[in-house]
This record gives structure tokens, sequence and C-alpha cells, in this order.
């Protein structure tokens, strides 16, 4: 019989998956939440009570063959779980299953679509492609997306190959905004929220000028933001583009 020690806020046997090591010709498993070893393995931060369905490294989980604290240290050099638990994740193969791969899939893609839009611009017109745009030049282009990679590593190689499909290029804008007097609080304070201010300056009218650097296709974010916390009376002029 299986005997496993549960803690509060551990994922369930039967939502969790196998995550396995081989290392110094051992097999190390340990049972999690397959969405959380993603996140560890992008180098996130988890709750390793939410991630671990068991408090044990295995030989086999399924047969519940425990491994022992001696075996651990002389091959992991040390008997903590956490550390033992992250090496096998970030060093191994977490064994999804094949609706749980479609499903990480397809929030990735999302995610790097996103980021692509929101960091580069079509270099003919200077405005963002559309996320419709990038995807489609995405399966043109037949591009490989790794669940298990952050958006940022691997972001950057898939702008490369559908850039044959679809001219693009990052950019930067950097802005300079003035808002009344009679706005500053809002507006300040969602300016601050929205991205990176470089300068700032209160006038004697009351009224307060700053400079951002945002991805050129938050632009139009940008500009949603402003009209909504100033009715529209903030005003705005583009000081450079920095490409990327």
């Amino acid at each position: 019989m299986l005997k496993i020690k549960i803690v509060i806020s551990m994922v369930s046997l039967d939502k969790a998956v196998v995550a396995r090591l081989k290392k110094q010709g051992e097999v190390f498993e340990v049972l999690v939440d397959p969405y959380l070893a993603r996140d560890l393995k992008e180098g996130k931060d988890v709750d390793f009570e939410r991630l671990l369905a068991a408090e044990e490294v295995f030989r086999d989980a399924r047969k519940g063959d425990r491994v022992s604290s001696e075996e651990l240290r002389k091959v992991f050099g040390t008997t903590d779980l956490r550390s033992i638990v992250r090496t096998i994740i970030e060093e191994g193969e977490v064994q999804i299953t094949a609706e749980q791969r479609k499903e990480m899939l397809e929030q990735k893609k999302k995610q790097i679509i996103e980021f692509i839009r929101r960091n580069t611009v079509d270099p003919r017109t200077g405005a963002p492609h559309t996320p419709a745009r990038i995807e489609a030049a995405m399966e043109e282009a037949k591009v490989h997306v790794d669940i298990f990679k952050p958006v940022e590593a691997q972001v950057r190689d898939i702008v490369k190959s559908i850039k044959p499909i679809l001219p693009i290029r990052f950019e930067e804008v950097e802005i300079a905004i003035k808002i009344p007097a009679e706005y500053t609080g809002k507006a300040i304070s969602a300016l601050y929220s929205f991205g990176n201010i470089t300068q700032e300056e209160w006038q004697k009218d009351g009224s307060w000028i700053c400079v951002m650097r945002i991805p050129a296709g938050m632009q139009a974010d940008l500009m949603d933001v402003l009209a909504k916390v100033t009715k529209g009376e903030a005003l705005t002029k583009i000081l450079r583009r920095i490409q990327g």
C-alpha cells in the first residue's frame, strides 16, 4: 500500500504528475502539480506546499518505492526536500498529459504573442501588429514554442523566424507627457503603475511633466489611460524611438 505524507494545500494525487531525474545512474521521482512545476522551470517562485502531492522522493512514485535519506545525501549532497525537488524539476522531465501539454502550449503562445505585440512594431508604419497577424506568421513559420521556457528567453528567436513573413522590429518610445494640475493625483498613480518614468518635474501652475520610456506597442494603451484619467486634456510628444 502506498503510504504518503499529505500536508494542507498539497495538490491532490489524481491531479499530480511525475517529475523525473536520472542522476548518477539512479532515477528520482516526485509527485507535483504540473502547472507549478512549469512555473518553477521558468524560474518563478512557487509555494512548495501547493507544488507537492507527497513529501517524499521515490525511485518509482506510482509504486511508492521511496529513496532513503542516505541515498539522497549521497547523490544530491543534502536531504533538504525543497532543494532536491527543485533540482529534480529544473534538471529533469515533468511528465505532463497530452491535455495538459495542449493547454500549456496555448497559454504560452498567447503570452508570446502579447509580448511581441507590446514590444515590436511594423517598421513600415511604426504601428504594432495585431495578435492575429502575429499568430498567423508564427503558424506559417512553423515556430516551435517551448512550454517550459520563459517567454523572454525564446521570443527573440521567434521574432527572427517570422521576420521573412512579417516585417517586424523591437522598438521603444520615449514620450513627454504634461498633466494639468486638476488631474495629477489620478494620473501620476496610473502612469507610475503603467511604465518606466525616467524624468519628472512639477510646474509653477501645478501641472506635472514627465518622460516615459515604454515598448512601442504599448503606446495606444498609454493614450487610452491618459484619456481616461485626464478626460483627454493630457499633452504628449514623442521625443525619440529606440530600436532594439
